[in-house]
């Protein structure tokens, strides 16, 4: 039986605070310029299905326990193991497994904050038309440039820092809670936008046949692999992220149906990025790519030499620093929470 919340320890005030928390969480940078991708790439509708196929057998049940683990223990990803391990008699050192998950998702922070800096810079190339008309060269000069300018990137990323640590800061429900109910509604309206856009304008035919047209010859056991690695990935297992936000979850919500409309969320907004994508890189005959040349290159050349490209191309950005935002948060909030339960404020923890 899960522990009752005490007066202290909070809980999301919706049981949907939850799920868009979550979903804020799995959804990131992966869902934009990494899944799309790797789909396309290996058999397409094929590797698709073979992912699903890793999300509903491992997945899933993996964040169902995380989720369970935390919501029994009412504790960070530290103390809810350690008090599972004293519960069944078993070593201390169990607590090792939270530890490292929190250690895991300030590492990862430390990359991500700064391709989020560089989608701030972008929204704002963007909404200047700063790119708008310009060749291939110099759009993908213009990105090397910022790479190169560690001022610039230093600014956009302690902005985006600020953002994160000020949202942490102000605690579960008036912090993470608000934010995720004002940003995740406001993520799904750009992609449905940006969707909209593609079809309009893009090789939507082209993109679904990329993503979706079955090559069974094309899925190896890498693809297999592949469809694994970022199955866990996505869903933010083992980051301690899942284990600190079912801590949050109060007892009468059903962690199999909140876990399955998060994952359901996570899956459907990478395949609809990716159906945003693609077709408007197709149609400005650039090739299929991921990572960071996708985001700040290959895009930005098709949105400038189309209708309404500064406009929709702002969207595009926006959408990337809400999706890096939300996960941002997600990747600290373990650590200021194991910090709380060793005696430091909330504010002095963030």
């Amino acid at each position: 039986m899960s522990a009752q919340p005490s007066a202290q320890y909070p809980v999301w005030t919706h049981r949907w605070t939850y799920i868009l928390a979550t979903t804020g969480a799995a959804v990131g940078l992966g869902n934009i310029w990494k899944f799309p991708y790797i789909a396309g790439e290996n058999g397409g509708g094929a590797f698709v299905l073979m992912y699903l196929i890793c999300i509903m057998m491992f997945g899933v049940p993996i964040m169902m326990a995380e989720v369970l683990l935390g919501r029994k223990g009412r504790a960070n990803p530290v103390h809810a193991v350690l008090a599972q391990a004293r519960a069944a008699g078993a070593s201390k050192l169990w607590a090792f497994i939270g530890l490292m998950g929190v250690a895991a998702g300030i590492m990862i922070l430390m990359y991500y904050s700064v391709v989020a800096g560089w989608s701030l810079e972008y929204v704002f190339q963007s909404a200047s038309s700063a790119y708008m008309g310009q060749d291939a060269q110099t759009i993908a000069a213009r990105f090397g440039d910022l790479a190169q300018d560690s001022e610039r990137q230093l600014l956009w990323h302690s902005v985006f820092i600020l953002a994160t640590a000020t949202i942490v800061g102000l605690g579960v429900t008036r912090g993470i809670g608000n934010a995720v109910n004002i940003l995740m509604p406001i993520l799904f309206a750009l992609l449905l936008l940006l969707l909209w856009y593609a079809f309009k304008n893009g090789e939507f035919q082209k993109g679904l046949n990329f993503m979706f047209a079955a090559d069974f010859s094309k899925l190896t056991s890498q693809s297999v692999l592949i469809a694994m690695g970022h199955a866990f990935f996505t869903l933010s297992l083992g980051m301690g992220t899942v284990m600190v936000y079912g801590s949050y979850m109060s007892n009468d919500q059903s962690i199999s149906s909140a876990v399955i409309v998060v994952a359901g969320l996570d899956t459907l907004i990478a395949l609809i990025a990716g159906m945003a994508i693609f077709p408007l890189v197709f149609a400005s005959g650039l090739a299929p790519g991921s990572g960071p040349g996708l985001l700040f290159e290959t895009l930005p050349i098709a949105f400038s030499g189309m209708w309404g490209g500064a406009f929709f191309g702002t969207g595009f950005f926006v959408l990337v620093a809400i999706a890096a935002l939300s996960s941002s948060i997600s990747l600290i909030e373990p650590g200021i929470a194991w910090l709380e339960k060793l005696g430091s404020s909330r504010l002095l923890a963030t």
